[in-house]
Formats: structure tokens, sequence, C-alpha cells
């Protein structure tokens, strides 16, 4: 399937890979969880308009609604529209005709509507997560939850955020591959667009934010659903959920804040008439934010043990990364002084943006002093902080809308109504939040407040519906401009100054007729079959002549298997969220189930495993059919690469995937380390077998030397001496999962389970980890045998068989690691 469905039909949709369509996907499902976010917070704001907890909820649905709020804002709204903005106009800003994995892009959208998805289904499940959307232990998991009824709902969200970060992270990888090795000749990095500067230092931070944050659920999701005891004992427990969520948490700031200030910087170029003041120094400035939000986590945790010599290096971090936003802010301002501003409705909601980010930033170095920490820390001081700094960011995202409205659907809006809706807007969003600073001794997340504080409250929820009425407001002016609007020429911004508006509104397809080309300096379109013609050759840095692009290979956009894959690991999670009840049926049946796990559990349902198995044969059937189906994806034939030129795309990409997996690997050994040094790094004894180890390790470490073996004789073109090295790291793979098994089960018959105990749980649990890795390579082995075998398959092209190559290695890699931590230490 290669040809795209008119865009009037249904199809079209579901099939799509190109770009444009996606991130059209993108943006319309995060303002629909904008929408059932911003409800939620409607009520329980309603709920708030008197005090002593009497309001419209119960304390429980209280808790559900701002824990569900919270993530759907954070996870299903903001970073999801910067992405729809990003899939959209980076490939147009950068000069690409799409992302370099059109069906993985597709595939990261489905992940992301489906794991929204299963959040909703989690209400329906006894009742959603509860907890808090920073999800802190022991709370988190079933033996501090009273309703056991509960465990499906809490686990489908614990469940739904892991899908997300799936989503996330193959998106990440995506874009990374695609910036580097997909722009335009002539186009260094230094002289990107701004946005799609923000956009790339925004997924370089999620790609090992996101990572941590995947390790973090994967250890969560197994305590729930498995009943280990990571977050379920008083040795660490909670301390380890917060170093490894907020080493997340942190950096989430920034990701969702880096695309809103791209859209300030583009729109404050655009609508003062002038280049961004300092604007190499605003890129350095960014990209010292970028790492040093990885230093600064800590300060999350001013309120535990940590000694007070660390806690206040961390202040200095956090202090410290105020300075570059400093010089950004002062770009801004400066830009704004010596241009001639025109104020329009995107300009508008870019300048308020930086108002409110201002006040933002100044009210967090409060909480960035130790000392001020002890007394603003859980209080609704943070709650105005937070949202200062992150609705400022929805705030550009807003003006990024009406920026770039014209150019996705070829219509202009009525700038009375967009002005309006500013106003609204900015009225609404200061008595919401403004108010919550004057009542900063309100606990935050809880239901009642002191009579003193219900004026301040009272303000705050008058202001939440004048800012739901803000949105009305918008909805209407975009669907009033979709219906009767005005059509929008190419560019209706007189001094813009990237790609996208050189081309018609709404782009073509395949975005380019000529090739973009900035080697001259500026943008000029090269029409490389008349040059060609003339037996001219394209100049420049690119790595072709023109003559290599006359006969260009033809796009597919259409695929239908990604829908598929998403609908069988939603199928797949559903089932699986509701699995807690058989594990806790087979503990209470061993000789000596754990105190702590004695409390009745709901009744097993069969509509889980059953879910369960269809979501595997869904996946299996929808997997296999992507790995067969021919989809054409071109290179492109002149671009700028640097630094990764000597590397291709798909190479790349599996270097990104792995750089996150080490991250996801370093969470769970670091949890083992963390853990072990918190109870005494003595006091455990695993009593594994060290000969099985010993043996595991050179039976992987041979697996590896046959898979070099397969690559070598591919290069050769030897089909038979290739199709026997890979069926040797198939069955040596095998001989490691039954050594594995032969543990496992050593441990079961001497009454050691996964729930035994921490250092039980960490050892199943990582050691299970790597074994998840082992199963997954073992099934794309397989798939490549049956590939030589029925179409000779990477005779021609071996690269496959290096990329396997490349993952397997890594396998093997982190088996070297956790060898000597589990059967040597």
């Amino acid at each position: 399937m290669s040809d795209l469905p008119p865009m009037t039909s249904v199809k079209r949709w579901l099939v799509t890979t190109n770009h444009k369509d996606v991130g059209i996907l993108y943006i319309a499902t995060s303002l629909f969880f904008l929408l059932l976010g911003g409800v939620l917070a409607l009520l329980f704001r309603a709920h708030l308009w008197v005090p002593g907890g009497t309001g419209l909820l119960e304390n429980v649905e209280f808790n559900q609604a701002v824990t569900a709020h919270g993530l759907l804002m954070v996870f299903w709204f903001l970073s999801p529209i910067a992405s729809g903005f990003a899939n959209y106009f980076v490939p147009l800003q950068i000069g690409a005709k799409d992302l370099a994995f059109p069906r993985l892009n597709a595939l990261s959208y489905w992940f992301y509507l489906f794991s929204g998805v299963l959040m909703g289904v989690s209400f329906f499940q006894g009742r959603a997560f509860a907890g808090g959307w920073t999800m802190y232990a022991p709370l988190n998991v079933p033996s501090f939850n009273t309703v056991m009824e509960a465990t499906a709902g809490g686990n489908a969200t614990v469940l739904a955020l892991l899908l997300f970060v799936i989503s996330i992270t193959i998106g990440t990888v995506n874009f990374l591959v695609t910036i580097h090795r997909s722009r335009a000749e002539g186009l260094g990095l230094w002289n990107m667009p701004m946005f799609t500067w923000s956009w790339l230092l925004t997924i370089w931070m999620m790609l090992f934010a996101f990572a941590a944050l995947l390790a973090a659920l994967l250890l969560l999701s197994i305590d729930r659903i498995m009943l280990t005891q990571y977050f379920a004992t008083d040795q660490g427990s909670s301390l380890l959920w917060a170093h490894l969520f907020w080493f997340f948490g942190h950096p989430e700031v920034y990701i969702v804040f880096f695309p809103a200030l791209g859209i300030m910087f583009e729109t404050f170029q655009t609508f003062t008439g002038r280049r961004l003041v300092g604007r190499k120094w605003v890129i350095i400035a960014m990209v010292l934010v970028a790492v040093q939000s990885f230093l600064v986590w800590m300060h999350h945790m001013f309120l535990t043990a940590i000694n007070l010599e660390i806690k206040t290096l961390f202040m200095a971090t956090t202090i410290g990364i105020s300075l570059p936003f400093d010089l950004m802010v002062f770009a801004l301002i400066y830009t704004m002084v010596k241009g001639r501003v025109r104020f329009t409705t995107p300009f508008l909601f870019s300048l308020g943006a930086l108002v409110l980010f201002i006040l933002g930033g100044i009210t967090g170095v409060f909480l960035g002093a130790v000392v001020l920490d002890y007394e603003f820390r859980g209080t609704y001081w943070v709650v105005a902080h937070f949202h200062y700094v992150m609705v400022s960011g929805v705030t550009a995202l807003v003006a990024g809308i009406y920026y770039w409205w014209p150019k996705i659907t070829g219509k202009m809006y009525s700038e009375a109504l967009g002005k309006l809706n500013f106003a609204v807007y900015f009225i609404g969003f200061n008595l919401l939040y403004f108010p919550m600073f004057l009542a900063w001794e309100t606990p935050r997340r809880v239901f009642h407040y002191s009579e003193g504080a219900q004026i301040y409250h009272q303000a705050a929820t008058v202001g939440a519906f004048v800012l739901g009425a803000s949105f009305l407001i918008m909805f209407f002016t975009l669907g009033k401009s979709l219906l009767t609007g005005p059509d929008a020429p190419d560019n209706p911004w007189e001094y813009s100054r990237t790609a996208e508006w050189a081309i018609p509104s709404p782009p073509p397809l395949e975005n380019w007729t000529d090739r973009p080309s900035y080697a001259s300096g500026r943008l000029e379109f090269v029409d490389d079959a008349a040059a060609a013609t003339d037996g001219g050759v394209a100049t420049g840095h690119g790595e072709a002549t023109a003559a290599d692009t006359t006969h260009e290979e033809h796009a597919d956009h259409a695929s239908i298997w990604p829908f598929g894959i998403g609908i069988g690991t939603f199928v797949l999670f559903l089932g699986l969220s509701g699995m807690t009840p058989y594990v806790h049926e087979f503990i209470q049946g061993t000789e000596h189930p754990p105190e702590h796990l004695a409390s009745a559990a709901a009744e097993p349902s069969i509509t889980y495993p059953i879910l369960s198995l269809l979501g595997v044969g869904i996946l299996g059937v929808t997997l296999f059919k992507f790995g067969v189906e021919e989809f054409n994806v071109p290179e492109m034939a002149v671009a700028e690469r640097w630094p990764f030129g000597g590397v291709g795309n798909t190479k790349l990409g599996v270097w990104v995937f792995l750089a996150s997996d080490v991250v996801v690997f370093g969470g769970a050994i670091g949890a083992y380390v963390f853990m072990r040094l918190h109870s005494g790094w003595g006091n455990w004894h695993l009593d594994t077998i060290t000969m099985a180890g010993l043996f595991n390790t050179y039976v992987l470490l041979t697996s590896s030397f046959t898979v070099i073996l397969a690559l070598a004789f591919a290069e050769r073109q030897n089909k038979k001496a290739m199709l026997g090295s890979m069926v040797a790291t198939v069955l040596l793979a095998f001989v490691f999962m039954g050594v594995k098994a032969f543990e496992y089960s050593s441990k079961f018959a001497d009454g050691h389970y996964w729930f035994s105990g921490i250092d039980y749980s960490i050892y199943f649990v990582t050691t299970g980890l790597h074994a998840l890795h082992v199963i997954l390579g073992v099934l794309v082995a397989l798939f490549m045998i049956y590939r030589i075998v029925t179409v000779d398959a990477y005779l021609e092209d071996h690269r496959p068989v290096e990329f396997f190559g490349l993952y397997w290695h890594f396998v093997d890699i982190v088996w070297v690691f956790l060898f000597p931590l589990f059967y040597l230490m």
C-alpha cells in the first residue's frame, strides 16, 4: 500500500505515514486530551469553591481527578502538541521530504493515541490511579492500597504511561536521525531555524530523560502486576522512586518548554522584522540548559535525609540553570526593542508567554534555595510556580497554533477574535494561578483548606472557568476560519524567514517540486533534472552529483500495519492490567506468603488473560506483516549530514536506540546498587549458581561470534554459511534461556520467589529484563532466518545483519555487567 486516499476519507488517517498528516493527528489528539484534562481541572476547582472538603467530589474521586489532570496535561497534551508541530514543520524547515522512518513515525502516533485510550479506560476498572502525577512511593503500589479491586485501574494508568514513553522513544530516534542526516544542502547546524534547534535539543533530552522514566515505570508496573518489592519496602523505596522519577522529571520541564521557546523565537523574529539578537549565544545557552537539566533533579528531595553538602551542591546547580535563561529572555526583549513590533495574535500570545515565564522563573528561584524550600515545599506556592512555567509554555504553543494555522489549513482567521482570545486567556490565566501564591499555605493535592484562604481559592476557580472559556473562543475562531475563512497566501507574514513559508498553503504531499538548497547562503530551489540534462553537477557540500538525482525513487506514504501494531499493543496492555489477582492467588498458595500481601485481592477475571493472549496474537501477525511489507523510503541524494555523514539512517537509528537502552539498564542496575547499599551490601545472600552464570557468559559471548560470522558470510554472499551462523546464534540463545530457566526453577524449589524480598525481586527483575531482550533478539533472528530461506535476503544488502549484530552485542555486553553483580559479589 503506497498511495494515500483523499483527506476526507477515514482510511487516509488510518494508513498515512506522511509527516504532515501525522503532525495533524498529533495536534488534534493532544487538543482532545487538553479538553479532557481541562474538564477534570474545572471539576476539582469547583469542588474547592468551599473549604472543608464538602464540595462535589468524594475524597478518592478528588484524588483521581487531580492525578489524571496532571498526567494528561504533562504527558498527553504538552509534549504531543509540540511533537505535532515538529512532525509538520521540522522536515519543511530543514528541506526534507519526510522523516527518516515514516512508518515508525506513524507507529509512534498510534502508541500515543492508544496509551491515552488506555488511560481513559482505567477509570472504568474500579478506579484510576489516585496517588498524584508524580506517583510517589510507597503509595504507588498495591500493598499500600486498601482497595485491591482498584488494582486493575491503577495498573492501566501505569501501563498507559509505559506505552506513552515507548511512543516517545520511537519518535526521538526518528527525529534525531532526520535532523542530523536530512538537512538541505548548505544548511549547517548553526543555521537551522530556531524552532528546529529547540526541537533538536528537546529530543536529545527526551532520549535520556524518558529512558530513565521507562526504567522507573518498568519497575513500578512489575511491582504492581507481579507484586515484587522495589517500592513496597522501608529500605529506601521512596528515595529510589524519587531519584528515578526526578532524573526524568526536571529535564521534562525543559522538554516541555523548549519547543514553546522555539515558537517564541520564530514569532518574535517574524513580527519584529529583525533577526534574533545574539542568536548564536542563545543556541549556546539552550545547549547549556539541556546538559545542566540532568544535574538538578535532587532539588526535589531537599526535604529528605540527604546530607546538607549534596543539597548545597544541587542548590547551586538549580540556581545556576537560571542564568542561561536570563540570556534568552534578554535576547527576546532586545529583539523586540530593536524591531518594529506588529501586535498580531501569534505575537501577543508569545509576548504573554514571555511575561508569564519571567514570573514563573523568579518564583522558582525561591524553591531552589534549601532554606526557603523547607517552607514552600508541598504547598500551593509550588502549584503556582509550576503552572506559571508549564502553562506559559502552553501560551506559546497557542501562539504556534495561530502562527502556523494558515500554512496547515490554507485559511486565515479573524484577528479580532484571536485578540479577544488572548485577552480572555491572559486574564483567566492570572486570575487562576496568581491567587495560589497568596494561598501558599494550602497543602497541594488536598481536597480541603482553611477558611482564611477561601477568597483566593474562589478567585482561582473563577479564573479556571475564564481560562476554559478562552479555549472555547480559540476553537470557535479556528472552526470559523476552517469553514468560512478567506484563503491564506503562501506567506501571510511579511518578515517570516523559514522554508515552510516558501511553498503553497497547505503544502503538497511531497513538500518540494525542486530540491531546496542553501549552498548560495540563501534558500533556492534547484532543478536537478534540468542540471543533469545540461551536464551540470550540483555544488556545495552535498554527497551526490545532480546526475544521481534525476531518477529519484518514489516514496511510499501509506501502511496499515502501524495502526495494527498499535491495536495489538493496546489489547495486550489492557489484558496485563488485570493480571494481578492471578499473581496474588499464586502467592497465597506458596508455603510462606509475605505478610504485606496477605490482604484480599479482587476476584480473577478470565477476560484479562484472554485479552493478553489476543494482544500477543495480533502483535505477532501485524509485526510480521510490518516486517515483510515493501515500503520504499529513499534517502535524500544531496544533504548535509555532519557529524554523521559516514553512517546510514538505519545504523544511526540503532545506535541512538541503544543509547536510550543504556539508560534503561542503567536505571535497573542503579536500583540494584542503591537498594543494596541502603540495606547493607553484605546483608544480601542471593545464593546464585556461579557456574551457571559463568557458563551463560561463555554462551552469549560465543553467540556474538556467530553473529559476526553471519555478517562476514553475508558480505561474501554465502547463503548457506550465513543461514547456519544465524541458526547457531538462535540455538545458543535457547541454551542461555534454558540455563536461566534451570536457575529460576532451582530458586523456586528452595522457596525463593520474586516476591520473597527486595534482593530476590531485584535479581529476578534485572535478569528477567535482560532475558526479555534476548527473547526479542531471538524473534528478530527467526524472522531474518525466514527471510533468508524464502527470498534470499541480505545477500545483496547485508546491512540488516550488521544492525541485528549491534543489538545482539549490546545484549551480551549488558550480561557481562550483570554476571559479576549477581554471581560474584
